[in-house]
């Protein structure tokens, strides 16, 4: 979707049926037939980029030459803060900024990458321990990712991500 492509570029700041418009080659009036409001174009735009991002992001994690839950989250890192990182950490920030309008973005980006992260962890583990693990990983991505955005401390992330795997690393290791 061109919107979608214009998002990954532009970011979401200024987002408006217009803009949208300009990019699809088309009215915004012809959006406003197919959605039913600039906030159902973004957030369908936005779940495009997220849906890239994970699936962009479990290819990498299981493409079978990363066996441990380590070596898969460590695999996801650079897919996290590839080129369509930013709006994507964006729409996170609106949910916080105005919930009613923009809740359902954080939502549904927490449902998909939960749903990714217990892909990738062992097979043999109970739901409730993929479930426990995902959302610890999920919750120290999201702020590591928040860290690199607003500190530009590249290696406070680095070292935020390797204290996160020896935290999976000893997870594993207690085999409950």
């Amino acid at each position: 979707m061109r919107v979608t492509d214009d998002v990954a570029v532009n970011g979401l700041a200024n987002f408006s049926l217009r803009r949208a418009a300009r990019a699809a080659g088309t009215t915004h009036k012809v959006l406003l037939y197919y959605f039913s409001d600039a906030d159902d174009l973004l957030a369908q735009a936005v779940a495009e980029l997220r849906g890239r991002r994970i699936r962009g992001g479990l290819a990498v994690a299981s493409d079978g030459t990363r066996g441990s839950l380590v070596e898969r989250v460590r695999a996801l890192w650079p897919v996290l803060i590839g080129d369509e990182d930013a709006p994507l950490e964006q729409a996170m920030g609106l949910a916080m900024y105005d919930p009613p309008r923009y809740a359902r973005l954080a939502t549904d980006a927490s449902d998909a990458y939960l749903d990714a992260l217990r892909e990738i962890c062992p097979a043999e583990w109970s739901e409730q321990r993929k479930q426990e693990v995902a959302n610890l990983v999920l919750a120290a991505l999201r702020g590591l990712l928040l860290a690199r955005r607003t500190s530009g401390k590249e290696q406070d992330a680095a070292a935020g991500l390797a204290a996160l795997e020896r935290a999976l690393a000893r997870e594993v290791a207690a085999g409950r």
